[in-house]
C-alpha cells in the first residue's frame, strides 16, 4: 500500500552526555560508554570514581592527545555532590552511571523527573548452574575465577552456584582444592588474588560470611581476615549455603567469596537463579550445548554464557547490560552504540503526487474503495 514511500532511520547524537564511572574497573568500565558516545556524535562529560581519579585523568589526556577536542571530552573530579550537578544539570542531555543499585535509583529518580534518557548499569548477584552432565573441571575453574578474579569486585562475579546434588561432592572437591592453591597477598609478582578497595568494602564481605555462617552455612575453604599481611585481604572464601534468604544470597557480596547451593535438577536451578532481583549475568555448564542454550533462555538475566564465565563483557559486538534492579539500557554491540542516539524515523514520498487518496475532501468513489478492502480484508 505504500510502496511509493521511501522509509529509513536516522540515529541522532542525544548532544551532551554525562557519564559517571565505578572504581573496580576504572579504565574499561570508562573507556566503554565513553567511547560509544563520542562514535554516536556526542560530546562527554566525564566524572571518574572519586577512588581511582588518576585513571579518568589520564584517559582524558589520551583522548586529546590524540585529536579528540577539548571540549568534546571533559573530565571533572569530585564526590557526589559533582555527580549529582552533571544529573540535574539543563546541559547535559542523557546520563550514563556505572554504580550501585541505591546510587542508580536516584539518578533513575532525577532523570524520570525530567524525562532524561538514562543507562544504567548496576550490580548483580549472578548464579552459576552446573548440570548433572557439565564438565566439572571446565566448571569448577571458571567458579573460581569467576568468584575470585579482581577480588570478587566485579559485577558479574559468580556469586551463587547452583549445582546438581548427583554431582555436587565431586564439584565442591574441585572447587575447594583449586581455591586453596591461590596466593593471597600485597606480592604482585606471585600472588593471584589482591585487597578489596577499602576497609569498609573488607568489613561488608566479612560481615556477609559471619552472617551467613551463624544461618548454619558451612566454610569449605577460606574465610580468614588477612589485614595482618598488609592491606584489606580476606582468603578466598567458599561457603556450602542452604539458607537462601540470607545476604550473602540475596546482596551482592562484591568480595572474594563463592557461595555453593545443591540443587534437585535444572528447573530446581533455574526457580533459584531467579528468585532474586538482580539479573545482570549468568552462566550454564552442561555437555549438552543445546540443552545448555534452552535453559539460558529461562534465567533472567542480561547476558548468559554457555560453559563460560564472564567473557560476554569482554565480547565486544554483544549487548551488555541487565534487567531487574541490575539496570537499564546497553553498552557493547549495535544496542549499546544506539543507546546513545536518539531514533527518528523519516519517511519520504517518492512521486509527486498532487495529493493521497486520503486526504480530504474524500470522494464517495474513496470512501467506497475503502469499505470494500476493509470487507475483503476483515470480512
Amino acid at each position: 500500500m505504500f510502496l511509493h514511500k521511501k522509509c529509513y532511520v536516522n540515529y541522532i547524537p542525544h548532544g551532551v552526555v554525562g557519564i559517571i564511572s565505578p572504581w573496580n574497573y576504572p579504565l574499561i568500565l570508562t573507556a566503554t560508554p565513553v567511547v560509544e558516545a563520542l562514535m554516536a556524535g556526542n560530546t562527554v562529560v566525564l566524572k571518574p570514581s572519586e577512588l581511582t581519579p588518576l585513571t579518568g585523568k589520564r584517559m582524558g589526556e589520551l583522548f586529546h592527545e590524540a585529536g579528540v577536542p577539548e571540549d568534546a571530552l571533559q573530565v571533572v573530579h569530585g564526590f557526589g555532590d559533582v555527580g549529582a550537578a552533571i544529573v540535574d544539570s539543563t546541559h547535559t542531555d542523557m546520563i550514563c552511571f556505572t554504580g550501585s543499585v541505591e546510587v542508580g535509583r536516584k539518578i533513575a529518580i532525577a532523570c524520570a523527573e525530567k524525562l532524561k534518557p538514562i543507562v544504567l548499569e548496576l550490580g548483580g548477584k549472578d548464579p552459576m548452574v552446573v548440570l548433572e552432565d557439565a564438565n566439572l573441571e571446565r566448571a569448577a575453574g571458571a567458579a573460581v575465577w569467576g568468584g575470585f578474579s579482581n577480588c570478587g569486585q566485579t559485577c558479574i562475579s559468580a556469586e551463587r552456584i547452583y549445582v546438581v546434588e548427583s554431582v555436587a561432592d565431586k564439584f565442591i572437591g574441585l572447587v575447594k582444592t583449586k581455591t586453596e592453591e591461590l596466593n593471597v597477598g600485597p606480592d604482585k609478582t606471585n600472588s593471584d588474588v589482591g585487597a578489596l578497595v577499602s576497609k569498609q568494602q573488607q568489613e561488608v564481605v566479612m560481615a556477609h560470611i559471619k552472617e551467613a555462617v551463624n544461618g548454619g552455612a558451612d566454610i569449605l575453604s577460606g574465610g580468614e581476615d588477612l589485614s595482618a599481611v598488609g592491606g584489606y585481604f580476606i582468603k578466598p572464601t567458599v561457603l556450602e549455603v542452604y539458607d537462601e534468604s540470607s545476604n550473602i544470597m540475596t546482596r551482592e557480596t562484591f568480595g572474594p567469596e563463592i557461595c555453593i547451593m545443591r540443587v534437585k535438577d535444572a528447573e530446581d536451578a533455574i526457580k533459584k537463579a531467579n528468585a532474586s532481583s538482580y539479573g545482570l549475568s549468568a552462566s550454564v555448564f552442561t555437555k549438552d550445548k543445546k540443552r545448555g542454550q534452552k535453559i539460558a533462555k529461562k534465567i533472567q538475566a542480561g547476558s548468559v554464557c554457555v560453559n563460560d564465565v564472564m567473557t560476554n563483557y569482554i565480547t565486544a559486538d554483544l549487548p551488555f547490560g541487565g534487567v531487574g534492579i541490575s539496570g537499564i539500557g546497553r553498552v557493547h554491540g549495535p544496542e549499546g552504540l544506539r543507546s546513545f542516539c536518539q531514533t527518528q524515523a523519516v519517511l519520504v514520498n517518492r512521486f509527486g503526487l498532487k495529493r493521497e487518496p486520503w486526504w480530504y475532501p474524500i470522494s464517495k468513489r474513496t470512501k467506497k474503495l475503502f469499505k470494500t478492502v476493509t470487507k475483503i480484508i476483515y470480512g
